[in-house]
């Protein structure tokens, strides 16, 4: 899976924001494969994941949950904010 990193800590994004602009930087690179479907995301300051529980049969695991759930469902595209504070997984939506 190829990951976009992001800092912008500067701009102050909350999750919501970070979600609104990992999904257009994700339709925009996977524009050419039909957009981008959301798979995954990782909210660490609050201990979110989605799909909730992914991660409870990862524990020592090298991958976290909400990761290998994105890579095993054709995941090809991460966008990590601030060094894995937001993290949202995509798959292209013609795939």
């Amino acid at each position: 899976m190829q990951t976009l990193h992001i800092d912008a800590d500067e701009l102050g994004l909350d999750f919501d924001r970070a979600h609104r602009l990992a999904d257009v930087v994700a339709d925009h690179l996977l524009h050419a494969r039909g957009g981008a479907m959301l798979l995954s995301f990782w909210d660490a300051l609050r201990g979110l994941e989605s799909p909730g529980g992914v991660s409870e049969c990862h524990v020592g695991c090298p991958v976290p949950g909400w990761q290998d759930y994105a890579q095993n469902r054709g995941g090809t595209l991460m966008v990590n904010f601030s060094q894995g504070r937001h993290v949202f997984c995509y798959r292209p939506i013609d795939d």
